[in-house]
């Protein structure tokens, strides 16, 4: 068990927002919430699931919806612990500790500061180590653990908690909710056993998040070295450099969705494309597929190397197109049905991004 510090707070909010892939929420306002947590009740437990009763009650606790409306509209806290304590109540059992569902930015943070006011620790693990759209996309799914009873909230107290037959049609029942509540909720989902987070969840998340902005964070202060350091440390590739030329940007069905075309610094002749659901999830240059979910596209601004979201995008910044490997985890028997290419509807093989060569 290890305490959640300010420093360490930093840098986990800059990893974690590298791994949302262009989701995951801003860590503006989410930093801003745990900071506030901790003034207000105390520190912030990090701890294993070997350090908790096995069959314990872990709840995840989580944002969803479109990035461009959470932007506009930020959360305001309640509505997390709401839809936790109103999926604890369903199931007639307190839990034992809180676990993000996810890596991103907003994400990530926001399980801090729910567990910070249940008086909770948060387990040092998730379900995808990086951000995917869709609720059903997790190691937990793979395993066969239900993503429901799903409890879902918003900023005006209303409640909902609902069973389905499958993770796939909680998460069309949860989208529908979801554009009912104003594209913007808080839920709590994939209660499970603390046997089974140590069995199926991806561990070591929230510790990697924070070394992953450490290493980043070299790179802003300009560090000789930091960046392949980065790379190193995190497996990953700069793929790209240009200049944003082209941005479609839409919010429908509940998702951000769109394009984001990329002209070469050096070379105007070279032009990457990138498709947009929430997250990048896949990376064309000249019609080639280059980078494809479920390993991540990471977009940092090309003067600053801050993680650029997909809400955040804008014409004419100059930017690095970052790959990096999707968690060890997600390699096992069904992956690519639940999360590869064919997943989002792109009839392209998986290209991971061990295999670029620059």
């Amino acid at each position: 068990m290890r305490e959640l510090n300010l420093a360490d707070l930093d840098d986990m909010a800059l990893g974690a927002t590298l791994l949302g892939a262009g989701g995951g929420g801003d860590p503006y306002i989410g930093r801003l919430m745990v900071h506030q947590a901790m003034e207000t009740y105390g520190a912030i437990q990090i701890v294993e699931p070997s350090e908790l009763d096995p069959d314990g009650l872990v709840v995840t606790v989580a944002g969803i919806g479109a990035p461009t409306v959470i932007a506009e509209k930020p959360p305001a806290g309640p509505e997390f612990v709401g839809a936790a304590r109103a999926l604890a109540k369903y199931l007639g059992k307190e839990p034992v500790a809180i676990m993000p569902i996810e890596v991103g930015g907003l994400n990530t943070l926001i399980p801090m500061a729910a567990a910070a006011e249940m008086g909770l620790p948060v387990i040092d693990a998730d379900s995808m180590r990086r951000a995917f759209p869709q609720i059903e996309m997790t190691t937990f799914t793979l395993a066969g653990i239900t993503a429901t009873p799903m409890a879902m909230a918003d900023i005006k107290g209303n409640v909902v908690v609902f069973n389905t037959t499958s993770n796939q049609v909680a998460e069309k029942l949860a989208r529908a909710t979801v554009m009912e509540l104003g594209m913007s909720a808080a839920m709590s989902a994939y209660s499970m056993s603390v046997a089974e987070v140590a069995k199926y969840g991806i561990q070591g998340s929230m510790t990697y998040c924070v070394d992953l902005g450490r290493k980043l964070s070299a790179v802003q202060r300009g560090e000789r070295g930091a960046f392949d350091q980065f790379l190193d440390f995190a497996e990953g590739k700069r793929v790209f450099s240009g200049k944003i030329i082209d941005l479609d940007r839409r919010t429908t069905a509940g998702f951000a969705r769109g394009t984001v075309v990329i002209e070469h610094l050096n070379d105007p002749t070279r032009i990457m494309r990138i498709e947009i659901q929430n997250e990048f999830l896949i990376a064309f240059e000249d019609g080639r597929p280059i980078i494809t979910a479920p390993d991540l596209i990471c977009i940092l601004d090309h003067e600053n190397a801050a993680p650029i979201t997909t809400e955040t995008l804008a014409f004419g910044q100059r930017v690095d197109v970052v790959g990096l490997p999707c968690a060890p985890e997600w390699h096992q028997p069904g992956m690519l049905e639940l999360v590869g290419p064919t997943a989002f509807g792109y009839e392209v093989p998986y290209i991971p991004i061990s295999e670029f060569r620059g």
